[in-house]
């Protein structure tokens, strides 16, 4: 007759060498989730890379931005151990660290946050302009000083499998200066967004602004008009 006790054990140890497996095997890429919350419906993106993630909340319908954070992370033991670089919401909870639970199982990623969260990765969409970029300067690039990796006032842009956010934050003092997101494509010189989240302006949701883009070396010359349809040159140095 087999022993109870020895049967829970024998479980207990396979399930948290499955944990071990799925954590160790999280993977880049976008993934989304939805959540039910009383009559809303919210939307998660989460974008991560190998050593950075960003995790924002909007709502579609009617759009509403709600919060984004991010920063370099590491997986430790079925935890996401992340060290933030900026906080939408830090006036209101102060964390400049979060240690997450998860687990990775294929495309699916659970995430406690206070309550598990299931989010699917999208498909892989490989793009020129994809990887994180930090703001150097306005253009032309006549030899002026730029704003580099040690300045703490820092704006980025992080682009991976057709989706885009720029970010404008301060990572000493954690002020927060804004956000935007949603859908990218590029085609021969051209960049297009469409815009799904923009923490500054609702209003500006569903617009669909073209640019034309130069690559030289490791900067991204970006020329157009932005959201408000004022001509713009700016300079973009790919975050290493």
């Amino acid at each position: 007759m087999r022993n109870p006790v020895n049967n829970f054990f024998v479980f207990l140890t396979a399930f948290f060498l499955f944990l071990a497996t799925a954590s160790a095997q999280l993977q880049s890429g976008v993934y989304m989730a939805k959540e039910t919350n009383g009559d809303r419906t919210l939307t998660h993106e989460l974008k991560i890379d190998d050593t950075y993630l960003v995790h924002t909340v909007y709502q579609e319908g009617p759009a509403e931005f709600v919060k984004s954070l991010g920063g370099f992370y590491k997986a430790n033991n079925g935890k996401l151990d992340i060290q933030l670089e900026f906080n939408s919401q830090y006036a209101q909870d102060s964390l400049r660290s979060l240690s997450i639970p998860y687990i990775m199982e294929g495309t699916i990623l659970v995430l406690n946050l206070g309550k598990p969260l299931e989010f699917e990765r999208g498909a892989s969409l490989s793009q020129d302009l994809d990887g994180k970029w930090l703001f150097a300067t306005r253009g032309p690039d006549t030899g002026q000083d730029r704003r580099g990796e040690a300045n703490a006032r820092k704006t980025m842009k992080f682009l991976m499998d057709g989706r885009f956010q720029w970010i404008a934050y301060h990572t000493e003092t954690f002020r927060f200066s804004g956000t935007g997101g949603g859908l990218y494509t590029t085609d021969d010189g051209s960049y297009t967004e469409h815009i799904q989240y923009f923490s500054r302006d609702n209003s500006r949701v569903g617009a669909k602004l073209k640019f034309i883009y130069n690559i030289k070396g490791d900067d991204w010359h970006h020329q157009g008009k932005n959201s408000r349809g004022e001509p713009m040159y700016e300079i973009w140095s790919k975050r290493k």
